[in-house]
């Protein structure tokens, strides 16, 4: 079974490093690879986080909180968090950053410069 496949209707698996290998080969088979430099995914992370951005840039607090009331917003937010997401993956892939581990060590490190109070 492919990723993104499913058996007898249970949803598919979903993995950092199994989405990273389908990115990677989509890239490979257009020949962007050269294209994919540390620099580039970074610029392009930066633009899609924008477009992500610009849906909620002139929303009231409250109107930003239903944004997912609306498909058709709905829609538009889950492919820019994708897009962004997608490149990240993809940058961490290119410089060897195991995206996981970089995060639970980022969580280690504001538990410690964040106590919480009183505690």
């Amino acid at each position: 079974m492919g990723q993104g496949a499913s058996d007898e209707g249970r949803a598919p698996v979903l993995d950092v490093a199994g989405l990273q290998t389908r990115l990677a080969r989509f890239a490979d088979a257009r020949d962007w690879g050269p294209f994919h430099t540390p620099k580039n995914l970074a610029a392009a992370l930066s633009v899609e986080a924008s477009e992500l951005v610009e849906i909620f840039q002139w929303l009231t607090p409250e109107q930003s909180a239903r944004v997912m009331d609306d498909a058709e917003s709905a829609h538009r937010v889950e492919d820019e968090v994708a897009d962004v997401l997608a490149y990240l993956l993809q940058l961490c892939e290119v410089l060897g950053i195991d995206a996981l581990a970089a995060l639970a060590a980022k969580i280690d490190r504001n538990e410690s410069r964040f106590p919480v109070p009183g505690a």
